[in-house]
C-alpha cells in the first residue's frame, strides 16, 4: 500500500494511492492516520473523494512528526570516503519540522550558508509505539519507507563537532512522496541521487551498517518512538563535499532522489 499527504484547496489530506488515483482516507495527514491503531484497515478500506495522483500537490509525508532522528556514517562506502572507522554504534542527530518540504517543493538554499550538499537517504516511518524493543518487535513497528534527501550546509555542519546546525535549515529536506508499506516495498533497495542530470550517488541499502530494525531497537532504548516518527538512515558514498575538488549545490540545480520500490523526489534549488 502507498500513502501520501497532499495539499487540497487550503487543507491537507492523507490519501491512498490506487494506480493513478489518490483516494482520501478521512485523515488530514499521514501522521494523524498512523496514530489510529487500525490505520492499515482504515486506509485500505477508504473510499473518499478521488483525485488524479499525477496532479495533486504533495506535502511532506508526515508534516509534523514528533521526532526526526537521523543517522550519520551508516553506509560502508560513505564511511570509507570520509576516512573514519566503521562505527560500533549509530551516530545520531536530529532535525526539526521546519526543515521538511514536499517531494516536489523547492529546496531553499539560505544565503547564510555556501556549501550545500546532497545526501540521498532511505526514510523509515514508525507505525506503532516502540519503547525498549528488540529487532523483531522493531521490524513490526515499521509502517513503511519513504524517500528523503538530507540536504546539508557543510560550512555550518563543520563549525563544531555537533552536526545539527548544518542539518536542519528551514525548507531543505524533501520527504515523500509516498509511504510504501514493507510488504509492497520489500527490504533491499537501490538508492540514487542525480544533480543537474548527472548521477552523483548510487548504492544498495544492503550496504547499511545499521538497518532499519537495528536503528529502531537502538533508538527505542533511549526514548519512546511514536507513530509518524521519521528515522533517516544515512547516505551512501558520492556526496559533494567529499569530492576533489568539493562540489556544492547552486541556484537552479535540480536534485532527483530515487529509491527503487519506494519513489522519487524531484526538487529545484532556490536561494532563500
Amino acid at each position: 500500500m502507498k500513502l501520501a499527504t497532499v495539499r487540497l484547496d487550503g487543507r491537507t489530506a492523507a490519501v491512498r494511492i490506487d494506480g493513478d488515483q489518490a483516494v482520501e482516507t478521512g485523515a488530514p495527514d499521514v501522521g494523524t492516520l498512523l496514530r489510529d491503531s487500525g490505520w492499515r484497515e482504515r486506509a485500505a478500506a477508504a473510499e473518499g473523494p478521488r483525485h488524479a495522483a499525477a496532479r495533486v500537490d504533495y506535502a511532506p509525508l508526515v508534516p509534523k512528526p514528533s521526532k526526526i532522528i537521523c543517522v550519520g556514517l551508516n553506509y560502508r562506502a560513505h564511511i570509507l570516503e570520509t576516512g573514519t572507522p566503521v562505527p560500533e554504534y549509530p551516530t545520531l542527530f536530529a532535525k526539526f519540522t521546519p526543515a521538511l518540504i514536499g517531494a516536489f517543493d523547492d529546496i531553499e538554499l539560505s544565503a547564510a550558508a555556501t556549501q550545500w550538499d546532497w545526501e540521498a537517504e532511505l526514510g523509515v516511518v514508525v507505525g506503532t509505539p516502540a519503547h525498549r524493543v528488540d529487532e523483531t518487535a522493531a521490524t513490526a513497528a515499521i509502517a513503511g519507507y519513504t524517500v528523503v534527501n538530507d540536504i546539508s550546509a557543510r560550512d555550518w555542519q563543520m563549525r563544531t563537532s555537533e552536526w545539527l546546525q548544518g542539518k536542519t535549515f528551514a525548507h531543505t529536506t524533501p520527504v515523500g512522496p509516498y509511504l510504501v508499506t514493507p510488504d509492497e516495498a520489500g527490504h533491499a533497495h537501490e538508492i540514487s541521487c542525480e544533480v543537474g542530470g548527472e548521477l552523483k550517488q548510487k548504492a544498495s541499502t544492503a550496504d547499511l551498517v545499521f538497518g532499519p530494525a537495528a536503528l529502531i531497537a537502538y533508538i527505542s532504548a533511549i526514548l519512546p518512538l511514536e507513530p509518524g516518527d521519521l528515522i533517516v538512515t544515512g547516505t551512501p558514498g558520492g556526496v559533494g563535499h567529499a569530492r576533489k575538488p568539493p562540489q556544492h549545490l547552486a541556484e537552479g540545480d535540480t536534485v532527483v532522489t530515487r529509491i527503487s520500490g519506494v519513489g522519487e523526489c524531484r526538487n529545484t534549488c532556490r536561494r532563500g
